[in-house]
């Protein structure tokens, strides 16, 4: 079967392009290029560490890391072109750094697979956007105290079944919201805590033969560990979604 330059990604079985339509369903990238901080980082902490373990030449390593660099300059700088026949930001940033060092790039996938570069970039993506909720939140807080701070003697009607009840101080209804919005802090702590464990390294189903420290990648990207040999053997970490519906069931039950 002959090979198409244009079809990078499905060349290799079929001999026609890919219709502009499939490319358009098929393609995620206007969504998912907010990942390229996370998929960059979680990149970098790899590749550094094939380096450590010997894994790969340091000089090939760094020649990788230089290259992701410049990428995410250019991403920074909107100088970076996005392109849908590469369908997601992870082909998206490796065929640019083909393009950059050329086939050294292709030493970044070793003892990786795109399984678990995904769901770590995604991990890592809904910790950074669970802390900068909870960042808000906190900051609405201090605002709701400054102002109940200023209300400690202001009396309001309290209400029952839409009817007035008891007097109360607007200070206390005010602080019953703070009271509400650090429940909301804690959910998206607890959505933090459990999604701590780093999958880099659980391969394409069940790890790798290569001599890899997760140890040194959890560290390197903020993670509190690794994931259990367990849940690589049962393919956990590649098939979860339990992080992704427990952070939209946070944001769908956050006060209004």
């Amino acid at each position: 079967m002959k090979k198409t330059k244009k079809n990078s990604i499905w060349g290799g079985r079929m001999q026609q392009d890919v219709s502009n339509i499939l490319q358009a369903v098929n393609s995620s990238i206007d969504i998912d290029k907010r990942l390229f901080q996370e998929d960059i980082a979680g990149s970098i902490a790899h590749c550094t560490m094939l380096a450590k373990q010997k894994i790969i030449d340091k000089k090939k390593s760094q020649k990788i890391i230089k290259g992701l660099k410049k990428i995410e300059t250019e991403i920074l700088n909107n100088k970076f072109k996005f392109q849908i026949k590469n369908e997601d930001i992870h082909l998206n940033i490796e065929k640019r750094l083909f393009e950059i060092i050329g086939l050294d790039a292709g030493y970044l996938h070793t003892a990786r697979s795109r399984n678990d570069q995904v769901t770590t970039d995604f991990k890592l993506w809904v910790k950074k956007s669970s802390k900068e909720i909870q960042y808000l939140i906190k900051n609405l807080i201090k605002e709701f105290v400054r102002l109940a701070e200023k209300n400690t003697s202001t009396i309001m009607p309290g209400f029952t079944h839409l009817k007035n009840a008891q007097p109360v101080l607007f200070a206390h209804y005010l602080l019953a919201y703070v009271e509400m919005f650090k429940r909301d802090y804690q959910k998206f702590q607890n959505t933090i805590n459990n999604l701590n464990q780093n999958p880099l390294g659980s391969g394409a189903l069940a790890g790798t033969s290569y001599n890899i420290d997760r140890h040194f990648t959890s560290k390197a990207l903020g993670f509190k560990e690794p994931t259990s040999i367990l849940s690589i053997l049962l393919l956990i970490e590649i098939m979860q979604l339990n992080f992704y519906l427990l952070l939209v069931f946070v944001l769908c039950t956050y006060q209004d």
